[in-house]
């Protein structure tokens, strides 16, 4: 039997079964046609089926699917980190891959904790932000603090041990770094899109300084990218804005076509583990990292995001979408945010959206609310009548 994310099993409506999809459109055996509004949890950026993304798997599973990373290299990993090496800002150059986000975020975590303790420093402490979300792996979850999703861990309301949460306001972020300042071993952040928390969003004038007070304190800085790179807030990767130390991608890296992450460290950080001692090496090496075919997909995706203008694509999202969503508003609603290729309508009591799965799936549009967050993420190659579809659903749920 399958056990399914995020549900209580005994109360699961039925799952809908798939039997094709193409475009941003998902064909179920029933014969509904279903417009992908969350891309697949926002990583399905070129579509489903997408020729060329096929062709660039395809083409390696001729040679082989995958081979262990250690001790072994092959083509596609060299091509996809000198790839990253380029397309990335600063000197973001160093890539270490693994098979989910969760695990790059913890790879990051590991990371700026064996940084220190190779200089000898005893610093204990990881400052994040409050309704963070950084994976369901057990170091990502620490830093996280979203009790809807870890409540299972201790309450939100114990301290948990050597993390400080804060919430995204320049008075709380000074006050952090002039109380834990020469404890922190690195600040990680969802940087101005807090995804799964709720698609909260802030101004960049906190990561820039952020930026300033990581410098001052010589702190790590780390921008978990998973689910706001390749576009998702309006910009190619919020690093082009303000540059982390360490740099966490996944969802979107492949496309949505298969699993795949990679933390990118900048040159201080690979320093401070090149060394002529062992005990200084990064000890981690999940078993599917640089999987050939997952290198493939990522190699042709960037490929596809680069050649296709897709930055020209989500800033035309986002003009539709604020253009359609101009004016609306309902008792109901608390607050419509609008950034790059998002869009949430948050409602006062989670009450209010129950049931809006099955209202969109029977208007030909698959959707997938979250407790008080009704929103869209779409692939950036919808059509404009496609997303506006959408964006009509959405409002239509409380026009009844």
């Amino acid at each position: 039997m399958i056990w399914y994310p995020y549900a209580q099993m005994k109360t699961l409506d039925p799952p809908i079964k798939l039997s094709h999809a193409k475009g941003v459109h998902l064909y179920t055996e029933d014969g509904l046609d279903l417009i992908d509004s969350v891309s697949s949890w926002w990583s399905v950026i070129h579509g489903y089926n997408h020729p060329e993304m096929n062709a660039a798997i395809s083409g390696q599973l001729e040679k082989f699917a995958h081979v262990m990373l250690g001790g072994i290299t092959h083509e596609p990993v060299q091509r996809l980190s000198a790839k990253l090496e380029e397309w990335l800002p600063a000197d973001l150059n160093y890539c270490f891959f693994s098979d989910s986000g969760s695990v790059a975020v913890e790879v990051a975590l590991k990371m700026a904790l064996q940084f220190n303790t190779n200089r000898g420093s005893k610093r204990d402490t990881v400052l994040a932000l409050e309704h963070a979300y950084h994976g369901d792996t057990f170091k990502a979850m620490e830093v996280g603090d979203d009790e809807d999703y870890h409540f299972a861990f201790g309450s939100s309301n114990e301290k948990k041990k050597g993390v400080i949460h804060i919430p995204t306001e320049l008075p709380a972020l000074e006050k952090a770094f002039a109380d834990y300042g020469e404890r922190l071993t690195c600040f990680i952040v969802e940087p101005l899109l807090q995804g799964a928390g709720g698609m909260r969003m802030y101004d960049v004038s906190f990561l820039k300084r952020a930026r300033q007070l990581c410098d001052e304190y010589d702190v790590l800085l780390i921008f978990d990218e998973v689910a706001t790179g390749f576009g998702r807030t309006g910009n190619r990767f919020v690093a082009d804005l303000v540059t982390p130390d360490i740099l966490v991608l996944g969802k979107a890296l492949t496309g949505g076509y298969i699993g795949h992450a990679v933390t990118v460290a900048n040159t201080r950080v690979w320093e401070g583990f090149y060394s002529d001692d062992p005990t200084h090496a990064l000890m981690h090496g999940p078993t599917f990292m640089g999987n050939a075919l997952a290198c493939c997909a990522a190699l042709k995706s960037i490929e596809l995001f680069e050649k296709g203008d897709y930055m020209a694509k989500i800033h035309r999202i986002e003009e539709i979408t604020r253009r359609e969503m101009e004016g609306f508003s309902d008792p109901r609603v608390k607050e419509v945010r609008i950034m790059g290729g998002c869009v949430c309508i948050e409602v006062y009591n989670g009450a209010d959206i129950e049931g809006f799965r099955r209202f969109a799936r029977e208007r030909g549009v698959f959707s997938r609310t979250f407790l008080k967050y009704m929103y869209a993420m779409v692939p950036y190659v919808i059509e404009e009548w496609e997303l506006v579809k959408i964006l009509s659903v959405m409002k239509e749920w409380f026009a009844r």
